[in-house]
């Protein structure tokens, strides 16, 4: 009998929004140590997605510490230290009596205080450690990841997402894990390879039902078919919120070729990205202007999206833009969710039925008009702890299928209804409404803070959708940023008149 492989896995996870204010500590983390890994089986995350391969794959894993955090803010770099720490001391130890590969869920979009590129940083340490230099070092990536030459030189097979919303996040970690076991039982010498052309989408454009993204993702699929050696063909569209070098879209292989050996199909697919980079550039109406002209409805509500205030890209989630705009034409039967704990923590002593006036929002971006001051009746409270309603939420790639809301409020505001939380949360399954009263069904307006993750869960009931431009730091009007790092020039915050793709 063939003896067991020995798999040390740890998870370091965050998109970071580095034009908002805010910091993000180690306390911000919700953090799954030894055991704990272990015990992210079944709740569809991509951890979860890599333990069920590995036991597939018969490997005995070696659970480090998986750490993720919601996005946000620029990353403290004592968190980032705290993680290196923590997860050293767990590794040294297990490489020392034996490990035959590592695999790592990273999100790939990163940045902390003096760190461009901390998921590079943290594979040059992990090459680093006795025993680390040689082994075949697996892993998982968000599809919004600005990939690094860096992250593919030290790693031998990093694997994207291919969907946006990422209903495939669990399904790319297995698939990642795969690979190490082929690689592990074939003996296969695996190595990465990267281009990146010089574009910059916002969020909103990198939905995978559209092109560009749709057509990369066929690429992508036909490239695979055609070279049995490209074990993985990855397309992130990038975090185009965080300002690094290589913010943007990139394409990397995971290739079982000789060196060289997919930069003719890397290039190709790069170019395919620069003919349909107009696809990736979206702008929306102003808030009010659509709100002035919205009918009567009809079977399902209408959705004001807005990706300015886009909470699963970093955004504070408590942009006032739509509920000024709901109050102001005295919409009924309208639904708001604000992330606003002063305003849930201003409704403690307030009994059920009874009325308060209340500041809610308006207080997380700088260029918001402030809170908006309304009589508000309470509705209900709750601690805001729910369970996702789909186990292949984009949610679910974040934080698994519970989520944690913190202390919430419902209060009614005219003929407009806002759910108050303490801990912003992404719009991205229904079960955060329904669990604290709310049917979306019941409502003829609601406002959704995301781009395009917010569809799985929304489409289904909407009657109609608008997109909508409203203050806040997910703008896609990406010139409106003060790039300080972003390698230049890039389309579309430049001239660029000619193809080229950089490599590593």
């Amino acid at each position: 009998m063939s003896r067991r492989r020995r798999i040390l896995t740890a998870g370091f996870f965050h998109e970071t929004h580095t034009f908002v204010d805010d910091v993000t500590g180690w306390a911000d983390f919700d953090i799954a140590r030894d055991e704990g890994v272990l015990r992210k089986r079944g709740d569809g995350s991509p951890t979860d997605g890599f333990l069920e391969e590995a036991e597939r794959q018969g490997f005995d894993v070696v659970p480090t510490l998986d750490a993720r955090a919601t996005p946000s803010g620029t990353v403290a770099d004592a968190a980032f230290e705290a993680f290196w720490s923590e997860f050293e001391s767990r590794a040294r130890p297990a490489l020392a009596a034996g490990i035959d590969g590592i695999f790592l869920i990273l999100h790939g979009a990163m940045v902390t205080q003096s760190l461009a590129d901390p998921e590079g940083e943290l594979l040059r340490r992990l090459r680093s450690l006795p025993g680390a230099a040689g082994l075949p070092v697996f892993g998982v990536l968000d599809l919004h990841a600005n990939v690094t030459a860096a992250m593919c030189r030290l790693a031998n097979g990093l694997v994207t997402y291919r969907e946006n919303p990422h209903t495939d996040a669990r399904h790319a970690a297995a698939r990642a894990t795969a690979l190490l076991g082929r690689a592990l039982r074939e003996n296969l010498a695996v190595h990465m390879e990267w281009c990146r052309p010089p574009i910059v989408w916002a969020p909103p454009g990198t939905g995978t039902a559209a092109d560009p993204m749709r057509a990369l993702r066929h690429f992508a699929d036909a490239a695979e078919a055609v070279d049995p050696a490209l074990l993985a063909v990855n397309v992130a569209a990038g975090f185009s919120f965080a300002d690094t070098p290589d913010t943007g879209v990139s394409l990397s292989a995971v290739t079982a070729g000789p060196p060289g050996s997919a930069a003719a199909a890397l290039r190709a697919g790069a170019g395919l990205a620069w003919r349909l980079r107009e696809a990736g550039v979206v702008r929306y109406p102003e808030v009010a202007e659509v709100v002035a002209k919205l009918g009567s409805g009809g079977p399902g509500p209408v959705l004001l999206v807005e990706p300015a205030d886009n909470i699963g890209a970093g955004a504070p989630g408590d942009g006032t833009g739509i509920l000024r705009a709901l109050l102001a034409q005295r919409v009924e039967r309208s639904l708001v969710v604000i992330n606003d704990p002063a305003a849930v923590a201003a409704l403690a002593d307030c009994a059920v039925g009874s009325m308060r006036e209340l500041a809610i929002g308006g207080r997380g971006f700088r260029g918001d008009a402030g809170p908006v001051t309304v009589g508000a009746r309470l509705l209900a409270r709750s601690d805001g702890g729910f369970d996702l309603e789909d186990r292949h939420s984009h949610l679910a790639s974040m934080v698994g299928v519970r989520c944690e809301m913190g202390p919430c409020a419902v209060v009614a505001a005219g003929g407009t209804t806002v759910l108050l939380t303490s801990r912003k949360t992404p719009p991205f399954d229904l079960g955060q409404l329904r669990s604290q009263g709310i049917e979306p069904r019941d409502f003829a307006v609601i406002g959704v803070k995301a781009a395009v993750a917010h569809r799985r869960a929304y489409d289904p009931i909407a009657h109609a959708s608008h997109f909508v431009d409203t203050p806040g730091p997910c703008s896609g009007d990406l010139r409106r940023f003060p790039w300080r790092r972003l390698r230049r020039p890039v389309w579309p915050l430049d001239p660029v008149a000619e193809f080229s793709c950089l490599t590593a």
